[in-house]
């Protein structure tokens, strides 16, 4: 059960009633995380919504960025994120396969995503100045300078959601993965 309260989404008023109207209007509904944000900070669930967005018009294709929110969800242990991010990775092409691969760390079969799952796990789970050679292997597998920082940025994104949720214990809306 949350940890954190939430309104009902169809009694908001303000800047949150705006942004849950555009939340329905894109999905059909308010997802449980989003509610939950909107509740406490419309300005946080609009930068976050924001982020989205940006990451939607960015270099990186919609598989690439669901797999690096996976594979970030996965590291956290956003068990949220992860299930909301195996639905939209499979609406975006990637199967459920794959996005089981993304979550292990184990290759897809698809070199260049491979390149940069690894890429991003790693900044992910090391401190400190990550090794030339590491943004070396990215940019070798094909991988531009902006996507770099696309990508980065995607982990930004992915990691304000996976912290919300795993101090919320946010009840989940969206098929469960094992």
């Amino acid at each position: 059960m949350s940890r954190l309260s939430k309104i009902n989404v169809n009694e908001a008023t303000g800047v949150a009633a705006d942004l849950f109207a555009g939340i329905r209007k894109a999905v059909g509904r308010v997802p449980n995380a989003y509610a939950t944000v909107g509740t406490h900070s419309p300005a946080a669930l609009g930068a976050a919504l924001n982020g989205d967005a940006i990451l939607a018009k960015s270099s990186l294709s919609k598989p690439d960025v669901e797999a690096i929110k996976l594979a970030v969800s996965e590291i956290a242990g956003c068990d949220y994120c992860i299930a909301a991010h195996t639905l939209v990775g499979k609406m975006v092409g990637l199967s459920l396969e794959e996005t089981r691969q993304v979550r292990a760390g184990v290759a897809t079969g698809n070199a260049q995503r491979d390149a940069l799952v690894a890429f991003v796990r790693h900044v992910v789970s090391t401190h400190g100045t990550v090794d030339k050679a590491r943004l070396d292997e990215v940019r070798a597998a094909g991988y531009s300078e902006a996507q770099v920082i696309d990508a980065l940025f995607a982990v930004s994104v992915i990691t304000f959601t996976n912290l919300v949720n795993r101090v919320n214990d946010t009840d989940l809306d969206f098929p469960a993965v094992e």
